[in-house]
């Protein structure tokens, strides 16, 4: 990989690695820390994902009109002063949301830039540009959950010290290494959202792109479930807190460790379509087994699955929109990528906690097998309108 991508892994491994301290256990802390219920929790996260989506726009014009280093470099500042607010003021609800709220603002700034960076870098590498991205959040995400739960059952206070001594790392970095790859980037400095509806003369591309992720949409939702619901219903099976937390230790480091095994199986399933429809049914088989799970052993085996199902589809979204972007609009496109990922993760705990709150765990995973139909649907048609304007021309 060149340099530059290089910079981006180290980059996105400390970021979520902070993060990973703090995220799956939101709802837990809230919940059982806070006394608030699951529903509340969820509305709060949601509130943390729809600035997220606000963010992702945002980024994603900024990246095809301004300075990528700028644009990572205020996201990442803002959300580094709110993760600072957090560590001295956690304990109250009010400046605890405002806190998660602005954290995913500024986050959400961040990513797809980060995303529309690797792609434009290393325009050779295909998928493996966005794998690597990808496969650093979850080295982030392996090493952030392995310590979060054993410091989170000492004292909540440290993680969200954690969180905010690496949010400033990541600051230092981008700081110092990120401004040489303003010039590597190419992009027309000429779009904007706003001004895509009126300038874009032919929509089939876009109209592609939001077929698309109308499937990713609900793989998000029913995947969010794992950090709300499911992170709850952990609890209320005894299940210890620290084990918990090593469910996600286990999907990050077998997405890093089990690279060899995607690698073989992408390149016998070439199809980004068919890795979809292949990553989907395994998301079926997880929330299968996840349903019948009452020990940490099959949560375990059911995480394994998801993961292996994750390591399919996550990469091949963000793939498939890079090979649709028009010149000039990759930031436009990778902001909406990550901004459905946000919708997801915004409706999913809400839905699922006034699921569960209502009636019960097993009603959510009998609505989610539901939902896991329509990716199928979005894959197989999203590029029919291209196939028939090509046979047009």
């Amino acid at each position: 990989m060149p340099k530059q991508i290089w910079l981006l892994v180290i980059a996105t491994t400390v970021n979520v690695t902070g993060a990973s301290f703090l995220w799956p256990l939101n709802t837990i802390y809230m919940h059982n820390e806070l006394g608030k219920s699951l529903a509340f929790a969820g509305f709060i996260l949601m509130l943390n994902q729809g600035a997220s989506i606000a963010g992702n726009l945002l980024g994603g014009i900024l990246f095809d009109k301004f300075s990528p280093y700028r644009t990572i470099l205020y996201g990442t500042g803002l959300a580094m002063i709110a993760s600072a607010v957090m560590v001295l003021f956690h304990q109250d609800i009010v400046v605890y949301s405002i806190s998660l709220v602005f954290i995913g603002f500024g986050s959400g700034i961040t990513w797809p830039v980060m995303f529309a960076m690797a792609g434009s870098i290393w325009k050779e590498g295909g998928r493996r540009a966005f794998n690597a991205i990808y496969v650093a959040q979850n080295f982030g995400v392996a090493l952030g959950a392995t310590l979060g739960g054993y410091v989170a059952s000492i004292s909540f206070n440290y993680i969200f010290i954690s969180n905010a001594v690496l949010f400033f790392s990541f600051f230092l970095i981008v700081l110092f290494t990120f401004k040489p790859m303003d010039s590597s980037i190419d992009r027309q400095m000429h779009t904007t959202v706003l001004k895509q509806h009126g300038t874009m003369k032919d929509k089939t591309a876009f109209v592609a792109l939001l077929i698309l992720c109308g499937g990713f949409l609900v793989t998000w939702i029913a995947y969010s479930q794992w950090q709300s619901t499911i992170a709850s219903y952990t609890q209320d099976l005894q299940i210890p807190l620290e084990l918990y937390s090593s469910l996600w230790a286990i999907n990050g480091f077998l997405i890093v460790l089990g690279q060899p095994l995607i690698k073989w199986i992408t390149k016998k399933v070439t199809s980004q379509k068919m890795q979809i429809y292949v990553g989907n049914t395994i998301f079926l088989i997880s929330f299968l087994i996840a349903l019948l799970s009452e020990t940490f052993s099959v949560f375990a085996i059911a995480m394994v699955i998801l993961t292996v199902g994750e390591m399919l589809v996550w990469p091949a979204v963000p793939t498939l929109a890079n090979d649709l972007a028009p010149h000039g609009r990759t930031g436009f496109y990778q902001g909406i990528v990550n901004s459905v990922g946000a919708a997801g993760r915004m409706v999913g705990p809400v839905l699922g906690g006034i699921v569960v709150d209502m009636f019960n765990i097993e009603l959510l995973f009998f609505i989610l097998f539901a939902l896991l139909i329509i990716p199928y649907i979005t894959t197989s048609v999203y590029d029919r309108g291209i196939a028939l304007k090509r046979k047009m021309e």
